[in-house]
């Protein structure tokens, strides 16, 4: 088998069997076998790797294309001899508060499964085992591998955004906290959150399109008696893209509240630098009156002017400090 084959195996009835090790001898056996098709997962495959496989399988070349480029929406496209699916897996580092995708392309057929996987998030081995441990699921063919691998994207989406939610929570106690140093970089935050949000999107809502038309309409390659657990699966995406409204919408509130509370931060600084410049104003204004140096002025020459003139700045600046604190300026 080639190298950047990952698993090839050959299912009976639910039950795993080796595979021969010539390709176009297993899906000859499989075809010929009833209840039997082939399963084969690749990761990351160059074009001289694949085009072994694609050949073997009689892939479209578009399709083939597609997987091999990666970089694709969600889709569904059908072929003539296969069906072709798009999935982007979705992983965060909460440590880091990076959403990542990877990619995952199906090839669905008669008698067979080509997966391709681009990235490190978008394993399978924990679907082959848990299918391989339900044989009844299994034996279904093709459609149960396609029905389980949709099935663990996209509860996976509902446990990344749930894990979004809580740090959108904590966001949202920074940005209604008092002003401290650790919140300068709070609309930053907000707005590389929004673009995280805005990556997770890109995977899920194109996807709904897709899980429609396997859930409700007539796609080759896929049993009819499996569009319920498709429409099982299409109900739980669309619950992880509402979950994904709700928190672009929360974002942007969270960002109009920061902005609202920065302005009215500023306000208030400002009406507090305008108090203390009222305050210092008064005795500028007096002492610059009587630093005039002029012989006839009142109280000059006055034994009390001095102490009488400090003790008006004084009361002044006092009475203004009051007023000032009762509006709230101070």
């Amino acid at each position: 088998m080639p190298g950047m084959i990952v698993d090839c195996a050959m299912y009976r009835d639910g039950r795993r069997s080796e595979a021969p090790g010539d390709l176009s001898d297993a899906l000859a056996q499989a075809r010929a076998v009833g209840g039997a098709f082939l399963w084969i997962g690749m990761h990351e495959p160059t074009e001289e790797e694949f085009v072994h496989v694609s050949h073997e399988f009689g892939l479209h070349s578009l399709a083939v294309e597609d997987a091999l480029t990666a970089h694709q929406r969600p889709k569904l496209e059908v072929y003539d001899d296969s069906l072709f699916v798009v999935l982007k897996p979705v992983m965060y580092d909460d440590d880091a508060d990076k959403v990542t995708t990877g990619e995952l392309m199906l090839f669905i057929g008669d008698s067979f499964v080509v997966t391709v996987r681009h990235g490190e998030g978008a394993a399978l081995a924990a679907v082959r085992r848990r299918l391989e441990h339900d044989p009844e699921v299994l034996r279904h063919g093709p459609t149960a591998v396609l029905y389980a691998v949709s099935d663990a994207v996209v509860d996976h989406y509902i446990e990344v955004a749930a894990e979004l939610q809580a740090d959108l929570e904590e966001l949202e106690a920074e940005v209604f906290a008092p002003q401290t140093a650790g919140t300068k970089n709070t609309a930053a935050r907000i707005y590389g959150f929004k673009r995280q949000v805005l990556e997770f999107r890109r995977a899920t809502s194109p996807l709904l399109q897709p899980m429609d038309r396997l859930a409700f309409g007539e796609v080759p390659y896929v049993h009819d008696h499996a569009k319920p657990f498709f429409r099982d699966v299409a109900d739980h995406l669309t619950k992880a893209n509402e979950y994904i409204e709700g928190l672009d919408r929360l974002l942007s509130d969270a960002l109009s509240a920061h902005l609202a509370q920065m302005g009215v931060r500023q306000n208030d600084d400002m009406r507090k630098i305008s108090a203390w410049a009222a305050m210092a104003a008064v005795p500028t204004m007096v002492a610059g009156i009587y630093g005039m140096n002029f012989d006839h002025m009142p109280e000059l020459r006055q034994g009390w002017g001095y102490p009488a003139v400090l003790l008006l700045m004084a009361a002044v600046c006092f009475g203004l400090h009051r007023m000032f604190k009762r509006r709230g300026w101070l």
